[in-house]
């Protein structure tokens, strides 16, 4: 790869990638990986099919997630998220969450990998690790949430080893250096319906943001609402049957000095039914310094004019686990005050 800018476009839509190629691990991953950088470069977003995980599980989680946020809001908090202390599991209600420092209008459920009490990391208190709280009276649920959790992060490795391919390195660079224990945390998200008042004024169900590690793999139901920044405006990203939304995180982008930017996304649910998401996060190994890759004939772009916070992550200097726990202490401030 050679003579490579960073290109700032505009972009009207996000472009669909058939991933067969990389899951299969046959020919035509050149080709996989040119189109993953194009979409990387211009929107930072782009849909996956051919990525072979099971539609009877993801069916599976939908409808035994439906079933768990139809409860009223007491037997939700059996498991609210203050019940598992520094690991960071669990229900938070409508509003618990301040994305970009105001209220949400959604409720979830926080997951990350099954460790057990005697795991070393446990032990150790490391925040952001330990059991999950799954709800007592849905038995199947937190087996699925486990079984899909697992394809998922398989998916995750598969995915970097395009993108590593895409920066013209070699196939296991993030596995060798970022994640042969990646951080995994899993989302599911509900947004009522939608509420906007009549004065013009609309309620957001996520305000805008960027994500904060490596890949975002993202499952969503058929309502919509999710809405991608682009420099002419604020681009819609509508289900598409049978794939996975992708976007790349701000770590990601502090290694490629800006060439693969983070790009910042919205939610509002503009349909009169209850919308789920499915957020997987695939960030770096917990304890791992997160450094710029050297990219031959690539220009950095620190410009942080249109980051929605301002700030330059170029900056910053640390493990993951440090940027992490800062971005996730400022969404759950109260629960900060609570268990760190």
């Amino acid at each position: 790869m050679k003579d490579l800018q960073v290109v700032e476009t505009e972009f009207s839509s996000l472009p669909i990638i058939d991933i067969s190629a990389l899951v299969s691990g046959k020919e035509n991953l050149y080709s996989v990986a040119s189109q993953i950088r194009q979409a990387c470069r211009e929107s930072g977003f782009f849909y996956i099919i051919g990525h072979g995980v099971d539609e009877n599980l993801q069916q599976r989680l939908e409808e035994l997630s439906r079933q768990f946020f139809a409860q009223d809001l007491e037997t939700k908090l059996k498991i609210r998220m203050v019940l598992a202390g520094i690991a960071w599991r669990g229900y938070f209600p409508v509003g618990g969450e301040l994305t970009s420092g105001k209220p949400d209008l959604k409720e979830g459920i926080y997951f990350g990998a099954e460790l057990p009490d005697e795991h070393p990391l446990v032990q150790a208190g490391t925040p952001i690790h330990g059991s999950n709280l799954f709800p007592a009276n849905i038995p199947q649920f937190g087996e699925t949430v486990l079984e899909y959790m697992e394809a998922m992060t398989t998916l995750g490795h598969t995915l970097m080893t395009g993108i590593a391919l895409s920066l013209g390195l070699e196939e296991s660079y993030f596995a060798d250096r970022y994640t042969s224990d990646p951080l995994v945390l899993f989302r599911i998200f509900n947004y009522p319906p939608n509420l906007s008042p009549s004065d013009g004024n609309l309620i957001w169900g996520v305000g805008e943001h960027t994500d904060y590690g490596i890949l975002t793999i993202l499952k969503q139901d058929d309502s919509g609402g999710l809405q991608v920044k682009s420099k002419s405006g604020w681009v819609a990203a509508p289900p598409v049957p049978g794939s996975f939304v992708c976007n790349i995180g701000d770590m990601l982008d502090k290694m490629t000095g800006g060439f693969y930017r983070s790009t910042p996304h919205r939610v509002q649910n503009q349909s009169h039914n209850h919308r789920l998401s499915f957020p997987f996060f695939f960030d770096p190994n917990f304890d791992v310094e997160v450094k710029p890759i050297e990219l031959d004939n690539i220009v950095a772009n620190d410009n942080i004019g249109d980051r929605w916070d301002n700030v330059n992550i170029h900056d910053f200097r640390g493990t993951y686990g440090n940027y992490v726990l800062n971005k996730v202490s400022k969404v759950f401030p109260e629960l900060r005050r609570t268990v760190l």
